[in-house]
Parts: structure tokens; sequence; C-alpha cells
């Protein structure tokens, strides 16, 4: 706002005999004040509001500003929220009688704008003297889940409470549509968005946003469990990706002696085990006879050791499997080191704080099956040529805590990452260090002091088909892999064997396989790098491979640095070579709504981002083909975003320029600003939000 115009608001209170009578009077008779953004009204109301700091003596009392009050409380009821913190200041609303308040919250609940009551009753602080249940459940049902956690967010009992009630919806044999009938005629009704799985979701966030015990919601703790227990299943013995160690570890913890979950334990193990398996796991994890059928019992003795004798020669048959099929770490085992004591890693930091040194760091967290909190780092892997140091953090942090020493372990983890000269080689290393601070608190600024970091994930990105060493037909058919092991697979020719990778990685001992799997995570990294380096244009990258990787110093500023002027970039992403390509002129600028894309299925949250800044939009589903994104671009004229390997084949299927890889390791703004950059795409202000949501 001009500095003129402030200067001539404030001149019209100063002429006005009442100015919190007549800002009501404007208001009230006029409309320029309603609708989104800041309007007149606005930059005449916090003019005012500033005014009276300054003006001590204008503010009414008594009788005089009850009546303004009255007046007041009509209008918050249907003007804009950047208007009531203002309008609540200048007439002291703070200040009125608290039933009086509530009677006009009441008021509009009564009819129907359930949301506006809660905003007043957040804004006035009514909220210990309502009724939790009946504020909050009409906005549950108007898909309004941010409103109720603002509503409850400053007052714990009104947390516990809501909880409560949330978790006795989901106890077994509560209908959801039993709650939600009295609610029917509701405007703006999404019954589609409450049910079970929504509700758990919702108690689960509030948990974690509020730091509550799960004990408060038992049914919703029981229906995780049940979930978890159905997957480890799913992954035993459909998927077949995890051993029998790690799955009887994790449902062992998961079931633990509630009954309703053995019971249901049962009732899976007969279905996936048969009869005999199912009572061999039956006295394995020391279950209640009377939950087995009848007679099975009497065999257990002889069962389990018969069993046994199969298990282990089939554990014999799947060693011989695995050193066939997948990457084996090239180093002996007595060069992998567990370390547990700050004596035993100072020989690793020597070593890894080094000048010019390569490190590929990697973490383990135990799984936690989308129960609260946040994954805490339970091994941290530093792998150097020739050698493998495992860190057993969990236990260096509690000695650290003992001997009163606790800033020494960070400090050098510290040290290693912000140290230029040192390369840090990572695979979605943002997630590993967001663990990482989660479980350390003095490292909990990490991601802003990163030097010399190389996240492979971004490569991967780039990487062109597979090794040209190994073909489909070397490899044989087996599941499809993803991650680093795709990685892995591509450059050096065999995937990771991912078996481990959902061990309890907070159990001590660690078994000799999740020894070698933790090993291998991290040392396949530098084979990674040394053979890109060596070799890129193999693999479709910039011969500068080394130069450009080393230059992305931060995780947070790739997407600003891919944007920057200086840098020429290409449909897919990739760095061109100023000596061998021109930079291409920037395009012509385009709005929002005359440019149109079709976003593959795993850039939905980029597609959501940029339809709510006018673009027109397509988004594929989940169970359809990549191919599908190059027929509606043929068809519709749109261009393609996609991202990774699926560029490779698209842009070979559409014109010049209308496929674009984006990096699906950001967040959905930042994969924004560089699609908007790149095609030249102008966002105003009347774009946002312009198209249905």
């Amino acid at each position: 706002v001009s500095q003129q115009l402030k200067e001539e608001i404030r001149r019209g209170f100063a002429g006005l005999k009442d100015p919190l009578a007549a800002l009501l009077a404007m208001l009230e008779n006029s409309s320029v004040w309603k609708g989104k953004g800041h309007s007149l009204g606005y930059y005449i109301t916090t003019e005012l509001q500033l005014w009276i700091k300054e003006h001590p003596a204008v503010p009414q009392s008594g009788i005089q500003l009850k009546k303004l009050q009255a007046r007041v409380l009509r209008i918050l009821s249907q003007c804009p929220a950047n208007l009531f913190d203002p309008l609540i200041s200048i007439y002291q609303l703070h200040t009125a009688d608290r039933n009086y308040l509530l009677e006009n919250v009441s008021h509009l609940y009564l009819k129907g704008d359930y949301k506006e009551a809660a905003i007043l009753s957040i804004k006035l602080r009514l909220q210990p003297d309502q009724d939790v249940e009946k504020m909050c459940i009409p906005l549950l049902l108007q898909d309004r889940a941010n409103v109720v956690e603002d509503y409850v967010g400053e007052y714990p009992e009104l947390q516990s409470r809501l909880l409560q009630t949330l978790d006795s919806w989901c106890e077994p044999g509560v209908n959801i549509r039993d709650v939600t009938r009295p609610y029917q005629g509701l405007s703006r009704y999404k019954p589609e968005k409450f049910n079970h799985r929504t509700l758990s979701k919702l108690v689960f966030r509030l948990l974690d946003r509020f730091h509550l015990d799960p004990a408060l919601c038992p049914n919703v703790v029981n229906q995780r469990h049940l979930r978890t227990l159905n997957y480890l299943f799913y992954k035993r013995f459909v998927e077949k990706t995890m051993t029998e160690e790690n799955w009887a570890d994790h449902v062992q913890s998961t079931v633990g002696d509630r009954r309703c979950l053995q019971g249901h334990l049962v009732e899976l193990l007969l279905r996936h085990c048969g009869g005999r398996g199912a009572a061999r796991w039956a006295q394995h994890w020391g279950l209640p006879t009377d939950l087995l059928p009848p007679g099975l019992a009497k065999e257990l003795p002889e069962l389990h050791t018969q069993e046994r004798v199969e298990e282990a020669t089939k554990a014999s048959h799947y060693e011989d499997s695995k050193k066939k099929d997948y990457y084996q770490l090239p180093i002996p085992r007595e060069n992998i080191h567990f370390l547990q004591t700050w004596e035993e890693t100072l020989q690793c930091w020597e070593k890894l704080l080094q000048p010019g040194q390569v490190v590929g760091v990697d973490m383990e967290c135990k799984p936690s099956f989308g129960m609260v909190g946040k994954p805490r780092v339970a091994l941290l892997q530093m792998a150097v040529k020739d050698e493998v140091f495992l860190l057993d953090l969990p236990r260096l942090l509690e000695q650290a805590e003992v001997q009163e020493e606790k800033e020494k372990l960070p400090r050098f983890i510290q040290m290693l990452y912000s140290d230029a000269a040192i390369t840090k080689l990572g695979y979605g290393m943002s997630g590993d260090l967001s663990s990482l601070a989660a479980t350390c608190s003095a490292l909990k600024d990490i991601e802003k002091q990163l030097h010399g970091v190389v996240d492979l994930l971004t490569v991967d990105k780039q990487v062109d088909g597979l090794s040209p060493e190994h073909s489909h037909e070397e490899r044989g058919v087996r599941q499809q892999e993803k991650g680093l092991s795709l990685l892995v697979q591509h450059v050096l020719g065999k995937p990771l064997d991912k078996t481990e990778q959902l061990s309890n990685w907070e159990k001590r001992p660690l078994r000799e396989e999740q020894i070698l799997y933790a090993a291998s995570d991290a040392y396949c990294l530098l084979e990674i790098y040394e053979r890109l380096c060596k070799d890129p244009e193999s693999f479709g990258l910039s011969s500068d491979l080394r130069e450009s990787l080393m230059g992305k110093q931060s995780i947070k500023s790739r997407a600003k640095k891919q944007l920057n002027k200086q840098e020429a970039l290409s449909p897919s992403g990739q760095q061109c070579q100023g000596s061998q390509l021109e930079p291409p002129c920037a395009p012509a600028p385009v709005s929002p709504r005359e440019f149109s894309v079709v976003c593959d299925n795993m850039l939905q949250g980029l597609g959501r981002y940029l339809r709510c800044l006018g673009v027109d939009v397509r988004m594929l589903d989940n169970e359809d083909n990549h191919r599908k994104a190059a027929e509606i671009a043929r068809q519709e004229g749109r261009v393609i975003l996609t991202s990774g390997l699926p560029y490779q084949t698209l842009q070979s299927q559409v014109g010049e320029g209308r496929c674009f890889s984006v990096n699906c390791s950001e967040k959905a703004k930042e994969q924004a600003l560089q699609v908007l950059k790149h095609f030249n795409v102008q966002v105003s202000l009347s774009d946002i939000f312009s198209r249905c949501q």
C-alpha cells in the first residue's frame, strides 16, 4: 500500500468524531471488504488498529462499547479471516461478556455456519466452555480436519477428549453411519471422506502432532496392528520378500500378549501355513492353546523337529541362490567393523575425516508400520574404499549421555557433512537426515550445513537404460526392482538383496545377514559413483558428471540451483555442456490457462499443485501404464510431466520439448517452480484457485 494512501486514511480518522463507529458503518454498508485477499476495507481496518495504539484516548468503554461489540460480532460471522484479529483488537472483544460471546457462536452454529463458529471460538478462546464433540463432528464431516486441529491446538484436555471420541467410533461393532446420520443434511457433507481408515489416519496425525500417548486410542491402535499383521503375512507368503527371522520378529513384537491379535494371528497362520505350520508357530510364540483347532497341540514336538530340518535345507539353497542373483560385497568380512564404543569409533573418524575422502553413507531404522513418531536411526553405515563402519547409534548416544559427553558424536557427524573436501554419497539423503535429526536433537539443523554431498537419487532419475554389460536375459525374470536396488542393477549388473530391509534394526545382537545387508547398502554407493564418474556417457549422463554433482551442496536448494539463470536445462532436466550446445532461447511467456499438462502417476502431488495455480492438468491413475500419458499428450496437445526412467520412453513418443522430467525427490512446490520456470509460465493472483479443485 502506498504511503500516500496510508496518510490519507489516517487523516480521515483524525477528522472523525467516532472512528470506531465510522469503521463499522463503512463495513456494514459496503462489500469492498468481502472476499479473499487484502481489500481496501482490510487496509483501512489495519491502519485504524495501528492508529488507535498511537491515540490511546480513542477506544470506547461502557454501554457504547457493548453496542459496538454487538455490531462487530454480526460482521465477524461473514468477514474474511484476515479481518478477525484487527476487529477483535479494535473492539476489545476479549473483554466482552463471555456468555454473550458464546450465545453469538451458538447462533452461528445453529445456522449451520460450523466453520465460522469454530474460527470465532478459536479467536476468542471460547473452547473450554464448549462441547468439543458437538463443535468438531460437523467440521470432520465437511472434510475440515485442519480447522479441528486448530480448535483443540492449545488445549491438551480437549485434544484427549476429541481423540477418545474418535477412537470410540472405531470400536468393533460401531457403525460409522450411525454417528453421521444426524448430519446427513449438512452442506458440503463428504461421507466418502469419513470412514475407519481416514479416522485412523487423523487420529495418528493428532497423536503425533500433540505428542499424546497412543494408549488414549486403543481401538485405532489395535486396527493398525491388525493391518500390520496382514502386511507382514503378505510380505512373507505372497510377495516372499521377507526372511523368516524378520517376519517372526515383527509378528511377535506386533502381537505381544494382546488376545484379540493372537486370535487374528492364528487365523492368518492357518490360512497361510496350514494346521501343522500354525501349530508350530503357536508353540514358538507361546500362544494360548485354546486358540488353536483341537488336536494339533498333541503333535507339536514331532512337527517342531521335522520342520526345523526342512527349514535348514531351504536356507542352504537360499544362500546359494543369493550369491548368484544379487550384488555381493567385494570386501572380506573382517573389513566390516561394528562399533559400539567411543574408543572404537575413533579409528573410524580418523579414516573418514581425510581431505579427498569419498564416503558412502546409509542409515537403518526399525520399521514403524505407520505407528506414531518419526523413525529413529538404529544403525549408521559409513563406507570408504575397502572398509565399512557400522555405528550402533542408540548405544553410542546412550554411553555419551552417561559419560556427559553428549556433544562428541554429533560434532563428528557435523564435521563430516559440512566438510566440502570430503565427498559424501547417499541415496534419498533428505529422508535419512530427517531421521538422524529426530534421533539426535543436536543434529536438527544438519541439512543447513551440508557441503560436498552427492545424492545418487538425483542421478538415478537421469540414468539411461541398463548397464551396457548386462541384459534382461542375463538376469532372468524376477520381481521388479526399485529405488537404490534398481540403480545398482542398472550400473553394476545385479540388484541388492532387500530381504533384510524390514529387519528390527534396534534388536541386538544383529544377525550376520543384517550386518552384510547394511554394509552392502553403504558400499554399493562407492561402486556406483566410481563407475558413473569413469564412464558417464554409457549411462546417458553428462561427461562433466563429477563437477556437476559436486556442485550440488545442498539437498534443499537443488531445485533453485536447477533454475539458476546460468544453467541451460534440457527437457530431461540434465545440464547441457555449453561447449556442445548453445543455450536454448527462453520460450515466450504463457499464462497458466494456456498451459496444459498430463502428469505421470508418480507426480499426482505436482499435478494438484499446478492445478491450484490455474494450470490445465490431467493426471494418470495409479494403475495406468506410463504410455497412456503419451496418448493423452498427442490427442490433447499436452506437455508430459514425468520422472526417472519413463522419461526415456515417453520423450521419444511426442514432439521435441513436449516431455519434461522433474526430480521426484523434491516436494511438489519445488517441482512446480521447476516446471513454471522451464516453460516460462507467468502466474498472476487471478490464476490462483481459478480452476475447480
